[in-house]
């Protein structure tokens, strides 16, 4: 092992690899190697400037190494200190990570040349195991962590599963339709830890042992922290990759939408509605095939033929108009050649030239290219923005394969397997970046997937179409409050879910109510689902076009009967009542990157019984929410941290530090006011 001190940075060198372990922000590190001659260069989410400060470096000379007994004496030893993290290497090049010299994360390794401690093995299992790509120039990387005894782990995005504490998980590091890839942890050890590429893989928290792999990469890069806190650690971390614009205060309120508004006309009445029954909807959403084909993006003009004159009268009424994007291309569509010829597709490795089958033969947009992102927007801004839509629903923005075979796409300058994850990234900074340029206000589009920093582009994004059953409720909070804990506070749900068969069926609308309760204390309200029973005509027979395709029953708050409208409307109410509230939470999310909606720990971390805690949270500092996840449930039991805790239902004050049983009728969830 040959140890170098480059200008602060810790340069080691054995077996072909060389690894670089610098100062990267406040008491942070990051930690790059490669088989490569050079690194790529490549920052990946990595995209703010930090303060340029030089790591206190201390190579030892075999005979001088007196520390961690994991470390043979005998050996050289290098360490590599900013603030109060440091990084020891030893002479096989297995890491230890230490915060304020206590030991937090160290690399996993079991070969010959062991361990003082564990003793020589002949396991040949090493800390970074790098394996060519057969027929290619990139390897796959396997890197080995030991597992900490009794660590709680929360964060790396949106997974449709039941656990908060991800300790035993395994995780695949790939985007899907409701599965975002956002590759940031909090560790209850007082760490962050953000795996720095985009590659296609996995991550599994054993008990035995850590293991993160990437299938095709050119590099290993991780970036760590230490803090005390959570909420520190968010902060640290997103010094780094970007915190959310400020989010406008027009759009605080509600989102209407629903699969799917066919007419020019049918929006118009929706809106003029909600107007006549005196609710400020501050959004409305025109769905998918509004286009005569995918890749088009423009109106059908059967049914939409005067769209200025309808964004108009929306914006007379205050509502702002948000309209679906998709990177598909059909190739029916005049656009698909022309883009073809020019390389601004998807490139797939072997097969048919297709990657989306959804009513059409299509290929997706590569915006990797930014020769892509140009085409698309110049289309969009003359046939969307110009006419005066507001915003982009850019759904499918996975994209969403027709089946996941990451080996077989390409993408501009490099495979899928290298930087998939990336796609809805820059998939979004196709409009956020021309956007932001004409400075008419703070974007916000919407989107299905994110990756690491895609909070700093204006993406609301929303956990995908997941089914109407009160288990899938049960996994959005989950994963409502671990994607907040990976950096990404502007985040929401279809109300409801989204497949619904029968909007009539009761238990249906038992569970609506309780999904809108939650989403009132949550970052967006917003309307949506795939209503059925599909009884409803399409409105011709064309195979394409915005007429043909099948909608669902009406969304609208009224739309559920008397009873449910009531208590909808009542928590309209309480969602306008907090709008100076929800302000405040979002110059939060701005100023220091915390979510809207927060683990337990999040504002106790001193607390606990508050790390174990998953089917309460807390809307900021402020409010403790008790959603209620069984059908006719009208009880439930409710933790409260110490402090004075007001029911907001009778205004009851209740001592913390115990468990309370509340009453939970049909129109109350369980609210806590937190007294000062």
């Amino acid at each position: 092992m040959i140890f170098q001190n480059e200008k602060g940075a810790l340069i080691a060198k054995h077996r072909g690899e060389t690894l670089r372990i610098e100062p990267w922000g406040r008491d942070s590190l990051r930690i790059r190697a490669t088989m490569f001659p050079a690194f790529s260069g490549r920052d990946w989410a990595l995209t703010e400037p930090v303060a340029k400060t030089a790591g206190e470096v201390t190579v030892y000379k075999p005979e001088e190494w007196k520390g961690d007994p994991f470390i043979p004496d005998g050996n050289p030893v290098a360490v590599i200190r900013n603030g109060r993290i440091s990084a020891v290497v030893n002479f096989a090049g297995v890491i230890s990570l230490y915060k304020d010299d206590s030991l937090i994360l160290r690399e996993y390794y079991r070969a010959y040349g062991g361990t003082i401690s564990r003793g020589s093995r002949c396991l040949k299992l090493t800390n970074r195991e790098w394996k060519g790509v057969i027929g290619g120039s990139n390897y796959a990387l396997t890197v080995r962590f030991d597992a900490n005894e009794g660590e709680k782990l929360y964060g790396m995005g949106q997974y449709q599963q039941p656990y908060l504490d991800l300790k035993g998980n395994v995780i695949e590091l790939a985007q899907r339709n409701s599965q975002n890839s956002v590759p940031f942890l909090v560790s209850s050890l007082g760490y962050g830890m953000l795996w720095n590429n985009p590659a296609v893989g996995r991550v599994m928290f054993g008990k035995n042992m850590t293991e993160w792999t990437a299938r095709s990469t050119k590099d290993l890069d991780y970036w760590i922290t230490v803090q005390d806190t959570p909420k520190e650690i968010l902060k640290a971390y997103t010094e780094v990759t970007g915190r959310a614009p400020m989010f406008p205060e027009d759009r605080m309120g509600l989102w209407q939408c629903k699969l799917r508004y066919r007419t020019q006309a049918e929006v118009l009445s929706v809106a003029r509605a909600y107007q006549k029954e005196g609710i400020k909807i501050d959004q409305i959403v025109i769905d998918f095939f509004h286009w005569p084909l995918q890749g088009d993006w423009t109106f059908d003009t059967k049914y939409w033929p005067d769209v200025k004159a309808m964004t108009d009268e929306l914006h007379s009424m205050g509502i702002k108009v948000i309209v679906s994007v998709w990177p598909s291309v059909d190739r029916r569509s005049g656009n698909f050649y022309p883009m073809q010829e020019q390389g601004l597709l998807i490139k797939t490795e072997r097969g048919s030239d297709q990657t989306y089958d959804y009513q059409g033969d299509c290929v997706e947009i590569d915006p990797f290219n930014p020769a892509t992102r140009e085409y698309v927007w110049n289309i969009c801004k003359k046939n969307y923005y110009d006419l005066g839509i507001d915003a982009f629903w850019l759904d499918n923005s996975e994209p969403d394969y027709g089946v996941y075979d990451f080996e077989n796409y390409r993408y501009y300058d490099m495979p899928a397997l290298q930087c998939s994850n990336m796609y809805p990234q820059l998939y979004s900074r196709t409009f956020y970046d021309p956007m932001s340029k004409l400075g008419d206000g703070t974007v916000v589009n919407l989107l299905r997937s994110c990756w690491a920093g895609s909070q700093k582009y204006g993406n609301v994004v929303w956990s995908g179409d997941v089914p109407s059953t009160f288990q899938a409720f049960y996994e959005q909070v989950q994963a409502g409050l671990n994607i907040g804990l990976a950096g990404i506070p502007w985040w929401t749900t279809d109300i409801g879910g989204f497949m619904t068969d029968d909007v009539n069926d009761p238990d249906f609308r038992e569970l609506l109510i309780r999904w809108y309760q939650f989403a009132t204390y949550s970052a967006v309200l917003r309307m949506h689902g795939d209503r059925g029973p599909y009884n409803i005509p399409p409105l011709d027979e064309r195979e394409r076009g915005g007429g043909y395709l099948h909608t669902g029953q009406p969304n609208e708050l009224w739309s559920y009967g008397e009873d449910n409208y009531r208590i909808m409307k009542k928590y309209y109410d309480i969602r306008i009542g907090m709008h100076d509230y929800i302000k405040k939470l979002y110059e939060e999310a701005h100023t220091d990157g915390s979510p809207l909606i927060r683990t337990m720990f999040y504002e106790f971390p001193g607390d606990a019984k508050c790390w174990d805690i998953q089917d309460q949270y807390m809307f900021g500092d402020r409010y403790l929410c008790a959603p209620v996840f069984t059908l006719h449930a009208v009880k439930r039991d409710v933790y409260l941290p110490a402090g004075k805790w007001q029911l907001t239902s009778t205004g009851e004050v209740f001592e913390g530090g115990q468990t309370v049983h509340v009453d939970a009728p049909i129109d109350y969830m369980p609210v806590f006011c937190k007294l000062q």
